[in-house]
């Protein structure tokens, strides 16, 4: 009925059907989100799934509909729990040594309270938005990061930070992209992503509202083919983004639109969005961050909002910005980067820095002895340490 707030789930949870369950594996994924922000897990179930055959691997979750969705989509076990007597329960009962979180959830605090289990932040995503370094990073022991500009980000924001809690373990849920094969005589296709609005003024990157339309007709009007692919928060927390997101999909079903075959593009995989696209036209976001492995011309608007905090950035300062007053011009800024990439170079000197390296296996086999590596040191130290009376 719609009656539910946004951003809290259903707590919904199988509890009764839990008294006995036994948890078969070391590893625990805490997801308390509902389903809009499923996304956040789903770019790492296939880095999980390598490590469930390593050490088992167990989601829970504290919403029925993204226990559904993720049941769907995952062949890992899913269990939804509500109250935290069962967390207690099934971590009793098991022999959990690790638990692992992509989003900062104010619900993470129910499962960070357990000292027994080692508990590690990944994220869902490097970006240069300032929640990247989170003050709320010190409740965790261990923070996985991407590259060095990950670390950097987080030891040159907070205070009192212990630079050994960070763990570099690049991007394992990337995939290897070929080179971009378009069609002779087929249309550019320029990939329009931005970010959502954000649920508060000083992180409030979107550009749906205030660039959206006047970009995409502008870079119709160059002849270009234009795939949306809007963030799946858009609109999530202000009715005015909703309604500019609606505008911009009516633009695409204009039949002369629709004609050149510019698309909305709502699938769950970024990564074939991007195995599609020439250019990427993006706001201060993690897909910015991502799109560096392709060396393609990339363009990361500037934010219309005034308090959206942008600290410093060596990719912001590599790309091309485009301003709210300037978004008529999309489609000149994007001509000029495919006939002149002279951004090139500076993007490529950046894919170690943000992203750890491009090579996704190579990301995987770190972050899987990332996650050996603290289940053996959290099993050294519980060994010396004296039972919990509890």
């Amino acid at each position: 009925m719609g009656l539910q707030p946004g951003g809290d789930p259903d707590g919904l949870g199988e509890d009764p059907r839990l008294g006995d369950v036994v948890l078969d594996g070391r590893v625990v994924v805490f997801f308390p989100e509902p389903l809009r922000n499923s996304y956040q897990l789903e770019q790492w179930l296939g880095p999980l799934t390598a490590l469930h055959e390593r050490h088992g691997v167990v989601v829970l979750t504290q919403d029925s509909r993204t226990t559904a969705h993720l049941r769907r989509v995952t062949g890992l076990p899913v269990l939804c729990v509500a109250w935290t007597a069962t967390m207690e329960q099934l971590l009793e009962r098991s022999s959990v040594a690790v638990a692992l979180y992509v989003s900062h959830h104010p619900r993470n605090f129910q499962f960070l309270r357990w000292p027994e289990v080692a508990h590690v932040h990944l994220g869902h995503g490097d970006s240069d938005k300032a929640v990247s370094a989170s003050n709320q990073l010190k409740a965790y022991d261990r923070v996985f990061v991407a590259g060095q500009a990950g670390a950097d980000r987080v030891l040159e924001t907070l205070m009192w930070f212990d630079a050994d809690r960070l763990v570099h373990v690049g991007r394992p849920g990337l995939e290897r992209l070929p080179a971009r094969q378009r069609p002779a005589g087929a249309p550019v296709t320029v990939l329009y992503a931005p970010t959502w609005e954000g649920a508060q003024q000083s992180m409030s990157y979107g550009s749906v509202q205030s660039h959206g339309v006047p970009l995409v007709r502008s870079l119709l009007a160059a002849g270009y083919r234009v795939v949306y692919r809007p963030h799946p928060r858009t609109g999530a927390n202000r009715a005015d983004v909703r309604t500019a997101d609606a505008a911009l999909r009516a633009v695409f079903a204009e039949e002369e639109v629709a004609g050149t075959g510019s698309v909305v593009d709502t699938g769950p995989s970024a990564q074939e969005a991007f195995a599609d696209a020439d250019v990427l036209v993006t706001d201060v976001s993690s897909l910015a961050v991502e799109w560096l492995s392709t060396g393609r011309p990339l363009v990361v608007t500037v934010p219309a909002e005034s308090g959206a905090v942008v600290g410093p950035s060596r990719l912001l300062d590599a790309v091309p910005r485009l301003p709210a007053d300037n978004a008529a011009s999309a489609g000149d800024l994007v001509r000029r980067c495919l006939t002149d990439d002279r951004e090139r170079d500076a993007r490529a000197a950046l894919v170690e820095h943000y992203l750890g390296g491009a090579d996704p296996e190579a990301a995987l086999a770190r972050f899987l002895d990332a996650c050996d590596t603290v289940i053996r040191e959290r099993d050294a130290l519980q060994a010396r340490l004296a039972p919990v009376d509890r």
